[in-house]
């Protein structure tokens, strides 16, 4: 299924839509998103904030439907006059779990370079995809090559325990912490960080100095920071709940003092409440 004519959410993604374009807060204008999961949600973590509602349905991936699809909405775009900001990797869950992620990105690469020349190809992931080897190292020879692939890396903690609160994931932080700064010694990425409160309780301080000391321990790989808030309704509602603007103000106020303190050219750290 393609949805067609840019969208305000990603809701359409619950209805089995592989291919949708929407208006993103980050992409700052029109994203195409891509879904490798039309079925239902398939993620590594249960964070408590996803917006992703649950859902079940006959639907399965086509690489073939994915393809003619994006065609159809890069074309429909160019037709309105609007430019396509970037392709975006995220839909139901966790993209580099799908079996066709690699063959999906690669063909994607392809008809943006046809199409829409100038858009990003953006991944968002958790980073689970970086312990499977096939998938880092596709990651990070596209992210460092010409296809300018943009991986965007979840980091929403510094400490374990605040990862099992906001990620709930079996996966052990301390793995994925290595991978990512395996990552960042060898391609460029952008880290995103949810900053949300959960049961009521803000991230605490010493998560917080945790979390800016990884942070700060991962150039020259980081091109940019983003710290983004609960800003859409998930199915677990009130569990985690949207803080103050000016709490993530004040963290991306820190992190960027500290940048400038250690970096001649310091990554800017971008604040989407």
């Amino acid at each position: 299924m393609v949805k067609t004519g840019p969208i305000e959410n990603h809701r359409f993604r619950e209805e089995g839509a592989m291919v949708y374009p929407v208006y993103s807060r980050r992409s700052r204008g029109l994203s195409v998103g891509v879904n490798l999961f039309p079925g239902g949600k398939v993620c590594s973590f249960d964070c408590p904030y996803c917006e992703v509602f649950p859902f079940k349905n006959d639907i399965e991936f086509s690489l073939k439907t994915m393809e003619s699809g994006l065609r159809r909405v890069l074309d429909e775009a160019a037709q309105r006059g609007e430019t396509v900001r970037d392709i975006c990797f995220s839909g139901n869950g966790e993209p580099t779990m799908s079996p066709h992620f690699i063959q999906a990105a690669e063909a994607a690469l392809r008809i943006r370079d046809e199409g829409a020349p100038a858009a990003d190809l953006v991944v968002i992931s958790n980073g689970a995809g970086l312990l499977n080897g096939a998938v880092f190292t596709f990651l990070r020879n596209a992210a460092r090559g010409a296809a300018h692939l943009r991986l965007w890396l979840k980091l929403d903690a510094g400490t374990e325990g605040w990862y099992r609160q906001m990620d709930r994931s079996a996966l052990p932080f301390a793995d994925l912490i290595a991978k990512i700064r395996e990552f960042a010694a060898s391609a460029p990425f952008v880290i995103q960080t949810m900053i949300c409160a959960v049961e009521g309780n803000a991230p605490p301080p010493d998560d917080a100095a945790a979390w800016e000391a990884l942070v700060l321990d991962l150039p020259p790989g980081l091109t940019a920071v983003q710290l983004y808030g609960k800003a859409r309704p998930a199915p677990e509602d009130p569990l985690a709940s949207a803080l103050p603007a000016a709490f993530l103000e004040e963290r991306a106020a820190s992190l960027g003092e500290k940048f400038r303190q250690k970096f001649p050219s310091p990554p800017p750290v971008e604040v989407f409440p």
